[in-house]
């Protein structure tokens, strides 16, 4: 089930044949599913999907819905509920498959209508999602009829929940890649957008992503940026003396005009921010489908406009720019 054949007859139609064989090889040498322990958890949790017959699939609505021909007896939903539950915990979505409604973390689908709005038309472009984590927003982007849609994340169980619903869906114009940006080929210069969403405050240094994701694009190309900010001036940003809304991993959270200007050093043009807004206790929470910690425990119990550790509570803001060169 879980491999690559699609991507790579894909591109061999397509002027990203030149860089087959480094795909190709990188994916040789960084993908040993096997090593991880829980791989053969996750693996037979997708072999124990149900075939359902004919399918219909949506892409344009809040969950990635698909539709039995026929609806699923209560013994059948148990069964498909039980085996989506073992690729558990579902961060990004909704999804809802055949009756059994699969309620994510987050509300990827409000993100999605943020963001939708202010960017070019997604119809016959070759798109790239960077941090697509399962594949929530490249289904998304499918209803917009792209050319073809390639999602990076090296996590495997993020990758199994994208190949979990691709099992409903069947083959799309979406290609899942377990590689990190830095796997991705040097100075592409080969899509048309770039999806950079979530991922900024994760890299220890934010101007060199953010050539990464300019040298990904062809000249004129446009990213389309989500990232946390904080409220302040130019020039201004937060660095973490530890943890951030108890992640470990967040480095800079500029500030708006701050952000503006990191995006036009690093040779992008018509740089705007088209949403900001706080994180939403109803946007990230605890559900069935995700059962850890969320975004209310990361937060000051008495005061939710602070983290638990003092720090501007987590505000999210989407840029767009164009690749000037």
């Amino acid at each position: 089930m879980i491999n690559h054949d699609a991507f790579f007859d894909h591109i061999e139609r397509s002027y990203l044949k030149q860089w087959s064989s480094h795909f190709h090889q990188v994916l040789k040498n960084e993908f040993e599913p096997e090593k991880h322990g829980d791989f053969e958890r996750w693996n037979n949790a997708l072999t124990q999907l149900p075939n359902l017959g004919s399918l219909t699939s949506a892409f344009d609505q809040s969950a990635i819905t698909v539709t039995p021909e026929n609806p699923l007896s209560e013994d059948d939903l148990q069964e498909l509920k039980a085996a989506l539950l073992a690729l558990h915990p579902w961060r990004k979505g909704p999804f809802s498959i055949a009756g059994v409604d699969i309620d994510t973390e987050w509300r990827s689908d409000w993100k999605w209508d943020r963001v939708l709005p202010h960017i070019s038309p997604l119809k016959h472009r070759k798109i790239l999602d960077v941090g697509c984590g399962s594949g929530y927003h490249m289904w998304r982007m499918c209803a917009e009829e792209p050319s073809m849609v390639v999602g990076i994340d090296p996590s495997l169980l993020f990758m199994m929940q994208f190949y979990a619903i691709q099992h409903f869906v069947g083959q799309q114009s979406a290609y899942y890649l377990p590689i990190g940006i830095e796997q991705m080929p040097k100075n592409m210069r080969a899509f048309d957008s770039v999806f950079s969403m979530g991922v900024l405050y994760h890299r220890r240094s934010p101007m060199d992503h953010l050539i990464e994701l300019r040298e990904l694009l062809r000249q004129g190309g446009e990213l389309i940026l989500e990232t946390l900010v904080i409220e302040g001036g130019l020039g201004e940003a937060l660095v973490p003396s530890g943890r951030y809304a108890r992640m470990g991993n967040v480095w800079f959270l500029p500030s708006p005009d701050t952000m503006i200007l990191w995006l036009e050093k690093c040779g992008f043009k018509d740089v705007r921010m088209v949403d900001c807004a706080p994180t939403a206790l109803d946007e990230q929470r605890s559900t069935e489908w995700m059962t850890f910690q969320s975004l209310r425990d990361y937060l000051d119990p008495g005061d939710t406009s602070k983290t638990i550790e003092g720090y501007p509570a987590p505000i999210r803001a989407v840029f767009v720019a164009t690749a000037a060169k």
